[in-house]
């Protein structure tokens, strides 16, 4: 329990620090957040040029209890050649992309052990590297920002064996996040297509079952007020304001903001090859955004009965 704590208090962090820093300026010790700032401003473009990844974090025992809460599993289906780069898309987002994290970012799962000679980042929104301090944290993870940048580095400065997770549904797709209700955001994102074909990496689809059931949401409908404040503090703030409700923290039939245990499998699918076109075409960027969906789909349909679902439950697609 104390492990969860502290990974959820983990998004509190840069806020903190960034209040702290401010703090210290009306201080004795005003020069420390003036030499880090200067820092900063020198250390800038590091989080879109490699970041600094600290290998010694992912292997915290920590993470092997946060692992254990819920639990969660990486399953692997096809092996991914240190040979190519890859792009691995991570669905459904969720309230906290647990499953991402804990798989692509920990190694508490064994995604090196599964996948040997394969180095796995997650892409996160550029706004939190703009935070001191929790920036320094994040790419000692080995999280880097969800731009075109960041990840063109990763893909063509950083030699092969790198596996990109993006999460693709981003803040939108958490809105429409609760229990036994599977809808995707990805119809229209196709940005993630077109940089696989930049750079020739090869597309891999992933699945978090169990991911939506981690906490519990009010869901506002298409049209409603409420949604469209949602919607215009997601464009202008980068992510979407939720009213979620988890366990709390004495008892777990008590309402509160930590998850719930509930188990997350990460299926990782088979990698789809993509040729390197520089300019690719908008016909070729739908067609291989159709190839993916597909595959998805069939990822999804293969496994779903395996891991807590019906069936008759379907993937939406929007």
């Amino acid at each position: 329990m104390k492990t969860i704590i502290a990974a959820c208090s983990q998004n509190l962090s840069g806020t903190v620090s960034l209040l702290l820093l401010i703090y210290l300026l009306f201080t004795s010790l005003w020069l420390i957040p003036v030499l880090y700032v200067a820092w900063i401003i020198f250390d800038w473009d590091t989080p879109e040029k490699g970041g600094r990844r600290l290998s010694c974090l992912r292997r915290w025992t920590v993470w092997k209890h946060f692992r254990d809460y819920f639990p969660v599993k990486l399953v692997k289906t096809h092996d991914l050649s240190p040979s190519h780069n890859y792009i691995i898309g991570s669905h459904p987002h969720g309230i906290l992309c647990v499953g991402a994290f804990c798989n692509f970012i920990t190694g508490s799962t064994g995604f090196e052990e599964l996948f040997p000679g394969i180095r796995s980042s997650l892409t996160t929104l550029a706004g939190n590297f703009r935070l001191p301090v929790f920036r320094e944290y994040l790419m000692s993870g080995g999280l880097f920002p969800v731009t075109r940048r960041a990840i063109g580095y990763l893909l063509s400065q950083n030699g092969t064996g790198n596996a990109v997770a993006i999460v693709i549904g981003g803040a939108a797709e958490s809105l429409s996040c609760r229990p036994g209700v599977t809808t995707l955001i990805l119809k229209n994102r196709k940005g993630f297509v077109r940089m696989a074909l930049r750079h020739g990496a090869f597309l891999v689809p992933s699945f978090s079952f169990g991911e939506n059931d981690l906490f519990r949401q009010v869901v506002f409908e298409e049209g409603s007020w409420m949604r469209s404040i949602q919607r215009r503090f997601q464009k202008m703030m980068g992510f979407a304001p939720c009213l979620f409700y988890g366990r709390g923290l004495t008892s777990c039939r008590s309402r509160g903001f930590l998850p719930y245990a509930r188990p997350i499998t990460t299926v990782v699918g088979e990698p789809l090859a993509v040729p390197k076109v520089e300019n690719p075409s908008r016909e070729l960027v739908d067609r291989y955004h159709e190839l993916y969906i597909s595959a998805l789909l069939k990822l999804f349909n293969e496994n779903k009965t395996k891991y807590g679902l019906s069936e008759s439950d379907e993937l939406h697609i929007l």
